[in-house]
């Protein structure tokens, strides 16, 4: 049996196959063609093998379509045959390994500079007490005590849309700060 090389001729034979021995998965193949083609494209990330993908799960159905007692759950048959298809191969891949004398050892970052640090955490704090007292209380909460925006919002007896709104602006507040122009 030859492989086509054509998606859309390889449809087209698989259909007039079907058409003369399975009437009703041709009829089949038409009808849902391009719903299952969404599932195998959302498998895949390159257009071509979703089309492959489909294919070659199609391919399964039509083998198997005698057996299949309940043709009202043909959707979930091809969703199975795509998914099981695609797990193949992905086992199926190819990993390149090669063994070495030396294990590469990734380059050390240097280590940032305490006084920088320093001088960035203070910098930072003074744009923070330039805060009004609300949107400071939300700033801290949120990002030094690392609450969520649920927990801001019911420490300090407000919405969470109140929270969420207060803490944007005192974002870009911050933003603007010419104290922090450097860090940016």
């Amino acid at each position: 049996m030859t492989t086509p090389v054509c998606a859309g001729a390889s449809r087209a034979a698989a259909a007039s196959v079907g058409h003369r021995r399975y009437p009703s998965f041709s009829s089949y193949v038409r009808a849902r063609g391009p719903v299952l083609l969404r599932t195998a494209r959302s498998l895949t990330a390159n257009p071509s093998d979703a089309e492959d993908l489909l294919q070659t799960a199609l391919t399964k159905t039509y083998v198997a379509w005698e057996r299949i007692e309940d043709h009202r759950a043909l959707d979930g048959y091809v969703r199975r045959a795509l998914v099981n298809t695609r797990t193949s191969q992905w086992r199926k891949r190819k990993v390149d390994e090669f063994a070495c004398e030396e294990l590469p050892e990734k380059e050390a970052a240097p280590a940032p500079d305490p006084a920088e640090q320093q001088s960035l955490h203070d910098a930072m704090w003074r744009a923070v007490l330039k805060l009004p007292d609300r949107q400071r209380a939300m700033v801290v909460l949120r990002y030094y005590e690392d609450l969520s925006e649920a927990q801001t919002a019911e420490v300090l007896g407000v919405s969470i849309g109140t929270v969420k709104s207060a803490v944007s602006r005192a974002l870009g507040k911050l933003r603007q700060d010419p104290e922090l122009t450097p860090v940016r």
